[in-house]
């Protein structure tokens, strides 16, 4: 218990004021106070404090102390509730002083799932390649309530799923793959699924790029280059008739169409079964 005899600015951070109670004939620093506080509880000079109330502005100065790393922490992006709770965790901060500061964040708006949820969503489908079902479970892995997260996810329409799909399946039959057209659908149905679109919409949109998707010259160097390789792996131990069928066999099931695997059986096989 005692009374203030001064109180000081730290110099590191100007908005922190050191508490200095009289002992005696000399000070000592009893505390530190942000700026809030000292307004709020009308610190100054010569005002009493007994023991509960420096304990109390203490335990009020630590929790503000979390309560502004977690402001600043959200400047940069909205955060769920978890990742809050996380973070104070990883601060050290005890689970009532938690409670607290996400109670007051909550009340003043700066936490709110639902529109995390929003957000989250909104970003992703428009920044990423990502499909509802992988958002979900980042959402989850995020701690937000899976009525929530159905309400987000209301944002990624089966019209922008669709959208994105043939986005990413165009960009991926345009990469000048070596691969027959059926085989890279067959890879890009695993990989979008992976992505987490659903598999109704991918077979539907892998479907409409294998009815529109023409390119008689891509498909032709495809095959060339996948029937020479098999070419050059067989022909060492077969030849005449069961090479060329050990070629064929070995294209089909690449995916490429019997005209394709006969156009190339024509010009380079041929000769070497004769």
């Amino acid at each position: 218990m005692g009374k203030i005899a001064r109180i000081t600015t730290q110099k590191k951070n100007k908005s922190r004021y050191n508490i200095f109670i009289q002992d005696g004939k000399s000070d000592s620093y009893a505390f530190s106070v942000d700026e809030d506080l000292l307004v709020k509880y009308m610190l100054r000079k010569d005002l009493d404090l007994d023991d509960a109330t420096i304990e109390m502005l203490k335990s009020q100065d630590e929790i503000h102390k979390f309560y502004s790393m977690c402001l600043n922490l959200l400047s940069f992006r909205i955060r769920s509730e978890k990742e809050i709770k996380d973070y104070l965790r990883k601060k050290e901060a005890e689970d009532e002083q938690i409670d607290k500061v996400v109670r007051q964040l909550k009340e003043e708006g700066y936490i709110d799932d639902q529109e995390f949820a929003n957000v989250f969503v909104r970003s992703r489908m428009n920044t990423s390649s990502k499909g509802p079902l992988l958002l979900k479970k980042e959402l989850f892995e995020k701690g937000v309530d899976p009525a929530k997260t159905e309400e987000g996810l209301k944002w990624y329409t089966t019209e922008l799923q669709q959208r994105k799909l043939e986005k990413l399946v165009e960009k991926k039959l345009r990469s000048g793959s070596k691969k027959s057209l059926q085989q890279q659908l067959q890879t890009l149905q695993a990989t979008l699924i992976q992505k987490g679109f659903s598999s109704d919409l991918v077979q539907m949109a892998l479907l409409e790029a294998k009815e529109s998707w023409k390119d008689e010259e891509a498909e032709q160097q495809a095959v060339t280059y996948q029937g020479l390789k098999i070419l050059s792996k067989y022909e060492k131990k077969s030849q005449g008739y069961e090479l060329k069928q050990k070629v064929k066999a070995a294209l089909y099931r690449k995916g490429f169409h019997i005209d394709q695997i006969e156009a190339f059986m024509d010009e380079h096989v041929k000769e070497n079964v004769d």
